[in-house]
């Protein structure tokens, strides 16, 4: 599986002032988002979560050859599973969720469970979450922009509220893509930033790379 700008977004921006000392990927797909907040942080727990067999397979052994093998661990389970197995909770969660809707669906199973919401909805996400975190935990989260209104009105439901907000856009004349959205359970006013990636093809804006130039070996 490739790794995509959202990807590289969330794991960049998530925050770790708080120091966490556990950290969670759902849905890890290679891997990536864990091996970022690895390089990141002094966390002790890195956990993360996949369920597709060729994908936990690839996160394994991105982990084992990574520098952090000795705080990565990926498990091999369901939402569900791992929500009713699983008795801590984490200081950080992270997810970069499938999203697509019914009509883009491939001739790839596999591919499709990756990409699309129905393999996790948001509503079983957030439960999940609100179990999964820790009282003074932060969730931080990738969605299309349009799902925005929905996601929050549905994370009230659980008590997790919207603390910060970064909206991306591909280039100065495109509409906004997508909503990066940190959740707490504390209520407060919510913080709403802008982000554009690229000035024109391949030409990326100054606010790109001051954010992810630690994880592309060009850039």
């Amino acid at each position: 599986m490739k790794i995509g700008t959202d990807a590289v977004l969330l794991g960049a921006w998530a925050s770790i002032e708080q120091q966490p000392f556990s950290i969670l990927d759902i849905g890890a797909g290679t891997g990536i988002l864990a091996l970022m907040l690895a390089q990141r942080s002094q966390a002790e727990i890195i956990d993360a979560l996949e369920i597709d067999d060729l994908a936990y397979e690839q996160c394994v052994d991105n982990f084992e050859q990574s520098p952090w093998g000795d705080r990565l661990f990926c498990y091999h389970a369901s939402l569900v599973e791992f929500v009713e197995e699983i008795e801590d909770q984490y200081d950080l969660i992270v997810c970069n969720p499938p999203f697509y809707s019914e009509d883009y669906k491939t001739t790839s199973s596999q591919r499709d469970m990756a990409r699309f919401q129905d393999a996790m909805p948001f509503e079983h996400l957030l439960e999940s979450v609100s179990i999964l975190l820790s009282k003074n935990g932060l969730f931080t989260v990738v969605i299309p922009f349009n799902e925005e209104d929905k996601f929050i009105e549905t994370a009230q439901k659980f008590n997790l509220f919207p603390n910060k907000m970064l909206h991306i856009k591909g280039n100065p004349d495109s509409d906004i893509k997508r909503s990066l959205i940190e959740f707490s359970f504390r209520e407060s006013k919510t913080s709403i930033k802008s982000l554009i990636i690229e000035i024109e093809r391949h030409q990326y804006t100054q606010d790109y790379i001051k954010l992810t130039k630690d994880f592309y070996l060009k850039m």
